[in-house]
């Protein structure tokens, strides 16, 4: 049985390049919606970030959150994908990713 952690790196792993996802999205669709602090701390162990894009992890809000590379990487990282940021947020009707088609 997989762990928890390495659910969320899965699922991280599945987010198309130019999208955006939240971490209570990761959450819900792992089964606990709850979860989604401990979705933030699996993802800051993350050991493959070129691999496993979690920075494409975002707040409900649309603002970019936290990086273990510190918030400006996450930012060039997120532009250099695409997504547009306007004032410290993403427009997540435009850029969110949801796992809800997706069977798991």
């Amino acid at each position: 049985m997989k762990k928890f952690s390495e659910k969320v790196l899965e699922l991280t792993g599945k987010i198309p390049s130019c999208k955006v996802t939240t971490y209570s999205e990761i959450a819900r669709a792992l089964g606990n919606p709850k979860t989604s602090r401990a979705v933030g701390n699996a993802l800051n162990k993350n050991q493959h970030p070129e691999i496993i894009p979690c920075y494409r992890v975002v707040r409900n809000d649309g603002s970019v959150g936290g990086f273990a590379l510190g918030p400006m990487e996450k930012i060039r990282r997120l532009k250099r994908d695409g997504i547009v940021i306007k004032k410290d947020k993403i427009e997540l009707e435009k850029y969110f990713h949801s796992f809800r088609k997706q069977s798991h």
